[in-house]
């Protein structure tokens, strides 16, 4: 199956296991705070810090150094959330906007281009961007919520179910850089 193909139908489930991709990392987001509380209608609390970054440090069991979930307990499997860039190009396409939105808006710590990142639910990968891989365990979907309405476009929230990222657990310790990167998928 081609990857464009399972950008456009998120429901398939491809062959990916002991598979190689070349990809891009287009941003990388590490925020010590939770700017979306209460509301959504009241708008995101403001920033007062840099949140994306060229290069993140991933701890093993921990997360992204620096950023509101690291070491929390309660987001061991959680700790870092990746999403496609081609879900954003989805929403600019199917709510007509014109332009892409704001990629750090979705709040995703890794926006990767070129890889159907939904696919990563429940599976083993590595992440290299330059300075050896980093490997993950992909849990659950990083489910979109009523924000998106908000910090996207009115409508994103629909247009992004089942195209929300996936939320995931690093196994391993390492550094990841914005750029090419190899992305591999390992065996069962």
């Amino acid at each position: 199956m081609e990857i464009a193909s399972a950008i456009s139908r998120p429901q398939s489930r491809p062959s990916l296991r002991g598979r190689t991709f070349e990809v891009s990392v287009e941003l990388l987001l590490a925020s010590p705070l939770s700017r979306y509380e209460g509301r959504p209608a009241d708008g995101p609390l403001p920033s007062t810090v840099p949140e994306t970054h060229a290069r993140i440090e991933i701890r093993a069991g921990l997360g992204v150094v620096g950023d509101r979930y690291y070491a929390k307990v309660a987001h061991r499997q959680a700790s870092v959330t990746l999403m496609a860039t081609g879900s954003l190009d989805h929403v600019a396409s199917v709510l007509e906007l014109g332009r892409i939105p704001d990629a750090a808006a979705t709040r995703r710590n890794v926006m990767l281009r070129g890889f159907p990142v939904d696919e990563l639910r429940g599976r083993r990968f590595s992440l290299d961007s330059g300075d050896g891989p980093v490997e993950f365990q992909g849990h659950r979907p990083a489910s979109p919520c009523a924000w998106m309405n908000v910090v996207l476009a009115p409508g994103a929230h629909q247009a992004l179910r089942g195209r929300g990222g996936v939320r995931c657990e690093p196994l391993s310790s390492g550094f990841l850089a914005l750029g090419p990167a190899t992305l591999v998928v390992a065996e069962a």
